[in-house]
């Protein structure tokens, strides 16, 4: 491998093993990701207020699958819950104190809210609640990246000077990975009616900011990626342990009990594999024509415990631009920065048909063709120029094989003859 390439490969991974652990959170294939969760006092009552609470995903590729998202904070006085609408807190603490009177929603110091599920009553919907705490992202899905409920608090003061700001978010989806920022008081936030003739304007308002890091979200990567080409016979696997080694707490599809060993809590699910990741990702050059050149990408589950429901895949490779013809999949480009530069792509699956990739097995894959058009100014074999620079499942970076491993062209002293309807 020429070594120039692989200072191109080696020298970014080096920076980023560089960076002081505050950069952790930063994503540069989308630089403005975030959960955004803003806080409304749109009334005020006897002993406090009215409030909707609005979490907006603004992360292109990220997204919150089922059971859901989990919002939790604390109190900053003696705050309760009288009433939730559109969610509703996972306990209601000890409200043992309230003798005789209508029983608060919640009297926990530190509740944790979540979704209403799908088909809740109509008496207790708002606009975007219900989704069970599923937020699609933001490029997949706008409409669906955004969730609501409205909150009742008392005890809270019952002027702008006198409320006190909630403190100690926590965000979970369900697992960890997000870090929450303390809540800041912003402009209050208008609104506009259904017959967009009349603004409102909420009494008071104010944000909390949550980013994700893969490193807090899982101590080992959660996929792999492999490659291989019509010109070379190597198929190059995943990397050894690439997510950990499970030292014989995996799944051994041969068995012949496979039902009672995957329900086991021994093991973790995931099939015997010498790389251990729940998710591979396959990046095959299947043929060259004249004017194009074409793609097969294939995204395997070997996790019997998981069906990845909205899955998405995030393709760095610099021939994007020529992205001719997709088959089985969405393709949407990603430009980070604004720029003229397209070489980011985010594939998804289609509604119905293969948005969901089941658990290990039979069905557990999907896999579509990408057409390319060639560039003769760029275009090229050479020197692992057909293969991504990196790749993301569900937004989380996957571990790509070393460089100096790539299935190489032929030598040039070679007599193998290539088909001509490959060339």
């Amino acid at each position: 491998m020429d070594s120039l390439l692989l200072f191109r490969f080696v020298l970014p991974c080096t920076l980023l093993l560089l960076l002081p652990s505050s950069s952790e959170a930063y994503d540069p294939l989308d630089p403005n990701g975030n959960i955004t969760i803003r806080w409304d006092i749109l009334s005020w009552t006897g002993d406090g207020y009215v409030a909707a609470v609005t979490l907006n995903n603004f992360q292109q590729y990220r997204h919150i699958q089922e059971p859901g998202w989990s919002l939790g904070w604390t109190w900053a006085k003696n705050e309760i819950i009288w009433q939730m609408i559109g969610g509703q807190t996972t306990e209601q603490g000890d409200c043992s104190k309230f003798k005789g009177q209508v029983s608060p929603h919640c009297c926990k110091k530190d509740p944790v809210a979540v979704d209403l599920i799908p088909g809740a009553p109509y008496s207790e919907q708002v606009a975007n609640c219900c989704k069970g705490g599923v937020l699609t992202s933001l490029k997949q899905d706008p409409a669906n990246a955004v969730a609501s409920f409205r909150v009742v608090v008392g005890r809270a003061g019952t002027t702008t000077k006198s409320v006190r700001l909630p403190k100690n978010f926590t965000f979970k989806s369900p697992g960890p990975g997000y870090t929450c920022g303390p809540a800041r008081i912003v402009k209050p936030t208008r609104f506009l009616r259904y017959d967009k003739r009349r603004v409102t304007q909420a009494m008071m308002s104010w944000n909390v900011t949550c980013t994700y890091s893969q490193f807090l979200a899982a101590k080992a990567p959660t996929c792999c990626v492999s490659l291989s080409t019509f010109y070379n016979d190597t198929i190059v696997s995943c990397p050894t342990c690439a997510c950990g080694c499970q030292s014989g707490n995996c799944v051994d599809p041969n068995s012949p009990n496979l039902t009672s060993v995957i329900s086991n809590p021994g093991n973790n699910g995931i099939t015997c594999t010498s790389h251990s990741c729940p998710i591979r990702v396959h990046w095959h050059v299947k043929q060259n024509y004249k004017q194009y050149w074409r793609v097969k990408v294939t995204i395997t589950n070997f996790n019997y415990r998981m069906n990845y429901s909205d899955w998405n895949l995030v393709i760095e490779h610099p021939n994007f631009d020529n992205l001719t013809q997709l088959y089985s999949f969405n393709y949407g480009s990603l430009i980070p920065y604004g720029g003229s530069m397209n070489d980011t792509a985010m594939l998804w699956g289609i509604k119905f048909f293969n948005d969901l990739l089941m658990q290990a097995g039979p069905l557990g894959y999907v896999q579509s063709d990408l057409l390319f058009g060639k560039d003769k100014s760029t275009f090229t074999f050479h020197e692992g120029w057909a293969f991504p620079r990196r790749i993301y499942f569900n937004g989380d970076n996957c571990v790509m094989p070393p460089p100096d491993v790539y299935p190489r062209l032929p030598n040039a002293g070679s007599q193998q003859k290539a088909s001509p309807y490959l060339l």
